[in-house]
């Protein structure tokens, strides 16, 4: 790992030295060619770099997020920003646009075509996002770093649902381990093994866990030893600390007692960035001290070798193939003038090997929007989305329990993500909220609204009753499973294009009765948590919203987790998947489609952690593509 001494204000290397022209690009000759600076993007191309191939990232987003002032400037927008959403730090880009959380609502005939990135057409609308900016979604991410079960790498064989993968968790095991390094989580084993979870004989986070919020050990107080009946299977229930990818006290006997270096100083001391967390509740979607990982920090080390080189401002608008042997021959893209302008150039990019990280949703418009589907064998392109369906349950305390003070979600429930009742219904996961009612109401904001406009509130009786509740919200957010499904797709519509021309994703998207029955276990629950902690259930669902969903007879609220997978699915051959185990193209022999995309299903944990592991375990194997691709041919006599 690359770390940083106090003294050292920035967090990328200067961007004239690491960023090429798409002019440039185009001349040049790229042993890898690797679409988006995200997550997935960074790793394989700091991994590509790391073996000595000359690697070109292509970039959407614009370049000065290649320093420091530009992540400060898009922490000044946040806090000035009126509605504090998942987007609210970045800049309008009408050049590659994203979607946001407020501009949910289904196209209708009478609705501008312009309003939105992500085209909805159905009565149920799901508010995901993604970012794009360079670093991609981790730029607006959480921090939770969880594994997945072993168990949801073969649903299909245990419990009859879902897909199986086509590898195993030990498989991706030592790729879990690559990924907990390069994220620098923190975390304890004994917290972590449960469920079939384990880790080699030794093994420790890089580093120590976070500890649980006040709020964490209030509810844990009401609810450790609570027992739940599910399938007749008999679950004790724990407030565990989550596995963070943020910076904490680094574990000294991480690596065999080497200890571990975090990215980033970690110190009492302030510093310019990557400090230890301070637990800001904001840090959704930016850690004010750089704390918490986002990509920049692998791409810093990627840009840092001098062979790996970014070309920012440039969207991807086509998959160029070679029709006769149906190999990549370049990747097209739109390098835009400004922001602020509609003005572009057309360059072709080519390498020896593609690799498409643009996310989920992203890589599935691009290859659709090439024709890529007609020359796909399983025409599974763009189908079985996915994304966790949240269910939000909120309740107000009988005593003040330190509401708004910790990271977004530091602690949770997890002993109901797996077991034999996932035959018949969803398993989930369960975030304590400390940043209160926020995401349910809009917190503090619907407090005033209620204190001061309903019950006329000022002075000191206002600040007194709005301390006194905002220190009393309990949120609980249900994680619950969503599994692989043909008919949650993207796909593209000649009616619907952004400002340079590029088709928008039009997502269909419905919330299964699958997942539903998790859902209505998940609600029950929350109402038996509330109780045994005296909490009065302020949890309310409106009918009229994008996101209503009716369920046996009773009325939900499912909103998404910005977790987004699918769309590109790998498996055991070309006529059930996209992509094989490595994420390497079936259809096409010098692509790979590295990201939540291909993952098969989703389970019970945010997808980061796992999308990291897949794109070590991808990168390695893209390594040996080139060592044969590039070897020299052996002349016979």
């Amino acid at each position: 790992m690359m770390s940083y001494d106090d003294t050292d204000p920035v967090i990328f290397p200067a961007g004239a030295a690491t960023q090429t022209s798409a002019a440039e690009a185009a001349q040049g000759e790229w042993d890898a060619v690797v679409v988006g600076g995200g997550m997935a993007g960074s790793i394989v191309a700091e991994q590509l770099g790391q073996a000595g191939y000359k690697v070109v990232i292509l970039e959407a987003g614009p370049g000065k997020d290649l320093d420091i002032a530009e992540y400060e400037s898009y922490l000044s927008r946040f806090y000035g920003a009126i509605v504090k959403d998942n987007q609210s730090p970045y800049p309008f880009n009408p050049n590659a646009r994203m979607p946001r959380s407020t501009d949910t609502m289904p196209v209708r005939p009478e609705t501008p075509r312009d309003d939105f990135y992500l085209v909805q057409e159905d009565k149920y609308c799901t508010d995901t996002t993604f970012t794009r900016v360079l670093g991609g979604t981790s730029m607006h991410w959480e921090g939770k770093a969880l594994r997945m079960l072993p168990e949801d790498f073969d649903l299909r064989t245990k419990y009859n649902q879902g897909l199986n993968w086509p590898l195993s968790y030990d498989d991706l095991e030592p790729y879990y381990r690559k990924a907990e390094a390069e994220l620098g989580v923190a975390a304890e084993v004994e917290d972590q093994a449960y469920l079939g979870m384990h880790f080699p004989k030794g093994y420790v986070f890089p580093m120590h866990r976070m500890p649980l919020s006040y709020l964490d050990q209030t509810v844990a107080r009401g609810v450790n030893g609570m027992r739940v009946n599910l399938a007749d299977d008999e679950y004790t229930l724990q407030v565990r600390s989550f596995p963070q990818a943020r910076n904490g006290v680094p574990n000294a006997a991480y690596d065999g007692g080497k200890g571990f270096v975090p990215v980033g100083a970690v110190s009492t001391s302030q510093v310019e960035e990557g400090e230890r967390c301070q637990g800001n509740t904001n840090c959704v979607p930016l850690c004010p001290v750089q704390a918490k990982y986002h990509s920049g920090k692998t791409l810093a080390k990627a840009l840092s070798k001098g062979n790996v080189k970014i070309v920012t401002q440039a969207v991807a608008s086509k998959v160029e193939i070679n029709e006769f042997d149906r190999r990549v021959a370049g990747i097209t893209v739109k390098k835009y003038e400004s922001l602020n302008s509609e003005k572009y150039e057309e360059y072709t990019v080519k390498g020896t090997v593609y690799i498409l990280c643009a996310h989920a949703i992203e890589n599935a418009r691009l290859m659709l929007a090439s024709d890529m589907q007609r020359l796909s064998r399983s025409k599974l392109i763009g189908r079985n989305l996915m994304d966790h369906a949240y269910l939000l349950t909120w309740g107000l305390l009988p005593e003040p329990a330190g509401t708004m003070r910790g990271t977004t979600c530091t602690g949770g429930i997890t002993d109901l993500r797996g077991g034999r009742f996932r035959a018949t219904q969803a398993g989930f996961g369960v975030d304590i909220h400390n940043d209160g009612w926020g995401w349910a109401t809009g917190s503090p904001y619907t407090d005033l609204v209620e204190l001061v406009d309903k019950q006329g509130l000022r002075g000191q009786d206002l600040r007194r009753t709005l301390g006194n509740r905002i220190s009393r919200q309990l949120l609980l957010a249900f994680m619950i499973d969503l599994l692989p499904d043909r008919n949650n797709t993207v796909t593209v519509d000649e009616r619907y294009k952004d400002a340079l021309g590029n088709l928008k994703p039009v997502v269909s998207f419905k919330i299964p009765s699958y997942t539903m029955r998790g859902a209505a276990f998940a609600r029950k629950l929350a109402t038996d948590i509330f109780e045994k902690l005296g909490a009065e259930d302020r949890t309310t669902y409106d009918k009229n919203s994008y996101s209503a969903v009716e369920y046996d007879g009773q009325l939900y609220n499912i909103v998404g987790g910005n977790h987004l997978a699918g769309t590109h699915i790998m498996g055991t051959d070309p006529a059930n998947s996209v992509v094989d185990h490595t994420q390497h193209s079936w259809d096409h022999d010098n692509l790979y489609l590295v990201g939540p995309g291909s993952m098969p299903s989703i389970g019970t944990s945010n997808i980061s952690l796992t999308m990291a592991a897949l794109a070590f375990r991808s990168a390695a194997h893209i390594v040996k593509y080139l060592r044969t691709a590039k070897a020299p041919a052996v002349v016979r006599s």
